[in-house]
């Protein structure tokens, strides 16, 4: 699939719920979040059926996200059912590692090829503090149960203010440095005011070669995070929100006043 700009679509983030065990400074607001009702998340069938038209139509790679995809109930049967679809080259989920070490080895054999784990300090006061009382430890244990699981590359998301040399950022690279495994700098993003830059070891922010589409635990795709642009797929069915959002995919990110990264996806 081509959208406007000649790019290729082959990328397709699935947010699969809104909720969180984590409460870091840049994701959720201070007072909380409405969680929404689990009548209005899509079912893991309708999850499964849109992903089989969206790779039957050009997706190649598929990333499960949330809030915290592991604390979706069944989330290893999700996997399963997606890694089986025909086409599918690479299914990716993208964690704060808290649940992981009880959930690696399962979800390598239900069909996940590689993990992607938040970890934005190496200091457990400073962690604790980011993510609004988060135990490092769990984390710590989460990436060591990825690796040993076989889910590899496994690659460390790092958010940082303005630059990859600030202490947190320093710590993270000499941790992902001694225990051989991959970072990516990811400058802090305001979605209001369509603040983002790209993404240091990865593609990420890059709109020149975005090749993505966002689909929410409610059932919108998103052509692009920085938009507030969304097709309901439960409304228009797979093949029309799909072809709706490639026609409206923007050549750049602007804002999005109506999302937030918790229940996007990031």
């Amino acid at each position: 699939m081509k959208d406007n700009q000649g790019r290729d679509i082959t990328y397709l983030r699935i947010s699969v719920t809104d909720r969180c065990n984590l409460r870091c400074l840049y994701c959720m607001p201070t007072d909380g979040i409405k969680l929404v009702k689990h009548s209005q998340i899509l079912s893991f069938d309708q999850i499964v059926e849109f992903t089989k038209v969206a790779v039957s139509m050009g997706i190649e790679k598929v990333r499960i996200t949330g809030g915290e995809p592991l604390v979706r109930k069944g989330i290893e049967l999700l996997v399963e059912k997606i890694s089986s679809i025909e086409g599918v080259k690479e299914l990716t989920i993208t964690t704060n590692g808290i649940l992981l070490e009880s959930f690696a080895h399962t979800l390598k054999a239900a069909g996940l090829n590689r993990v992607n784990i938040s970890m934005d300090t190496t200091d457990p006061l400073r962690y604790k503090e980011i993510t609004r009382g988060g135990d490092i430890t769990k984390l710590i244990k989460g990436i060591y149960a990825a690796k040993d699981a076989g889910l590899e590359p496994v690659k460390l998301n790092c958010v940082i203010n303005s630059s990859p040399k600030e202490p947190d950022a320093v710590g993270v690279a000499e941790f992902a440095k001694k225990n051989n495994l991959q970072v990516r700098f990811i400058p802090l993003m305001d979605l209001c005011r369509g603040e983002f830059g790209q993404v240091i070891g990865g593609d990420g922010g890059n709109c020149a070669r975005c090749n993505r589409l966002r689909l929410t635990a409610t059932g919108l795709l998103k052509p692009c995070l920085f938009s507030d642009v969304a097709f309901d797929i439960k409304e228009l069915g797979a093949i029309k929100a799909i072809e709706a959002a490639i026609k409206h995919k923007p050549s750049r990110g602007g804002s999005n006043s109506t999302g937030a990264f918790y229940n996007i996806g990031g």
